[in-house]
């Protein structure tokens, strides 16, 4: 095991090392040294390195092994165009050419159009045709993140031809781990894995070997249900047909592990009421920009909590000890709303949601709003009565927290399921969002039972 460790370490980039081969213009030792390492390490310091270097970078590798490298980075989409730009028109074109299809098709669609057909102009007929018919399919579909870069097999081929085929197709395929099986008319007519067609007889048929029962996806089908598919299927690669059956495309497993962070990304972003989270902003014009408009709709939704305070004025002149409390069972309401609002759109969101009944949900969430508030309102009324030492203030308080937090439980689980239902995002049901419209239920629960009993108090 030493020895592996060590194997490993020496694989690792030496940056210092790589950047001042750079700098004195060694191109034989900096390939040697930089193309020694990791693709993540590689993609990791071509991000790192300046505009300058950069340049050197284009000079020293061939489209080919920039391509490797660009596949693999981080390279946030809103910046590839400024990347793309630093290199020769044609280099640029010749790159993006040597990447798997459906990373191409990612990178071309952060382009104008007019980019997009200079670098397609300049590429190789068949190039550019594969990566134009994938350019053609809706974004967020199975069609946009599948790759045509694979390896079928006729379903009366012989094993022997079989792995002749693969030979053939392994070095341009992404994934060989699965082999897709067709008919003349190249309908999928089953799958058969490497394991299968190497343990089997040479002499043995394709079609008496594979597996005719292949999961499989339209070509128009949502990419975040592939995701799901592909991880509850536990697939490395999954078949793309049209709907005749007809073969379009695979979707590998690293593409279903982008669309998963993809669209975590987005719920998580909508949910803290940020435009888009993707990307780290650099620029505080731009973060303001995606911020500004929640926080504007949140400012005149504060203003309806503003406008309904007004209307108990009289109340809260009468018996001034009844504002300290309004902070107290906001929160508390606005906190329980988010709990059950992240409990539902997770559970859309990974679909568990569609495995049961959502009035169960309903029923459930109702069913510990009741039991948290409870608890809560009980903690509460022994805490005012101790500090006060007012029985009736105390019973008025907790018992606003208790019908604050049974409701903005409800409401928590009930608005997504809502939108969910009316085709909208349920992540748009933002955790501000459903703070500020508790806070409204809580103020008027409150509020309205201390102006019903104002008399007593």
């Amino acid at each position: 095991m030493p020895e592996l460790l060590n194997d490993q370490e020496e694989q690792y980039i030496d940056e210092e090392l790589v950047t001042r081969l750079l700098e004195e213009e060694k191109p034989e030792l900096f390939r040697e040294e930089f193309l020694a390492g990791h693709p993540y390490d590689q993609a990791k310091y071509y991000e790192k390195a300046g505009p300058e270097l950069r340049q050197k970078i284009y000079r020293y590798l061939s489209p080919r092994e920039l391509a490797g490298v660009f596949e693999v980075s981080e390279i946030p989409d809103d910046e590839f165009e400024g990347y793309l730009a630093e290199m020769d028109t044609k280099y640029a074109a010749d790159m993006i050419a040597q990447m798997y299809a459906d990373n191409a098709v990612d990178v071309l669609n952060e382009l104008d159009k007019s980019q997009v057909l200079t670098y397609l102009a300049l590429m190789d007929d068949e190039d550019a045709r594969e990566i134009k018919d994938l350019l053609h399919y809706e974004e967020y579909t199975a069609g946009s993140i599948m790759t045509t870069e694979y390896v079928t097999i006729p379903k009366n081929s012989t094993v022997r031809s079989a792995m002749a085929i693969l030979r053939n197709a392994a070095p341009e395929a992404e994934t060989i781990y699965y082999i897709f099986v067709t008919d003349d008319e190249n309908r999928l007519a089953g799958v058969v894995s490497l394991r299968d067609i190497i343990i089997a007889d040479e002499s043995a048929i394709i079609g008496d070997i594979m597996n005719e029962r292949v999961v499989s996806v339209l070509v128009s089908a949502d990419q975040e249900e592939v995701a799901r598919t592909m991880k509850d299927y536990d697939f490395l690669a999954i078949p793309v047909v049209d709907f005749q059956q007809h073969l379009l495309g695979i979707i590998t497993v690293d593409d279903a592990m982008d669309v998963i962070e993809e669209e975590a990304s987005d719920d998580y972003s909508k949910l803290a009421a940020v435009s888009d989270m993707d990307t780290l902003d650099r620029n505080p014009l731009s973060a303001a920009k995606k911020r500004l408009p929640w926080l504007i709709l949140l400012t005149f939704l504060g203003m309806v909590t503003a406008n309904l305070m007004g209307h108990f004025e009289q109340t809260l002149d009468r018996v001034a000890l009844l504002a300290v409390f309004i902070p107290l069972i906001a929160g508390m309401a606005g906190n329980s709303g988010t709990q059950s609002l992240a409990v539902a759109v997770r559970g859309i969101a990974t679909g568990d949601i569609e495995k049961e009944s959502k009035m169960k949900l309903l029923f459930r969430e109702a069913g510990t709003g009741l039991i948290t508030g409870t608890v809560c309102g009980i903690f509460v009324f022994g805490l005012v009565f101790i500090w006060k030492h007012e029985a009736l203030l105390g019973l008025l308080v907790g018992a606003a927290i208790l019908g604050s937090i049974f409701v903005a439980t409800v409401a928590g689980s009930f608005i997504p399921l809502l939108m969910h239902r009316l085709k909208i995002d349920p992540a748009v049901a933002s955790g501000p969002f459903i703070t500020t419209l508790n806070d409204i239920i809580s103020i008027l629960i409150y509020l309205g039972l201390a102006t019903l009993f104002i008399s007593q108090l």
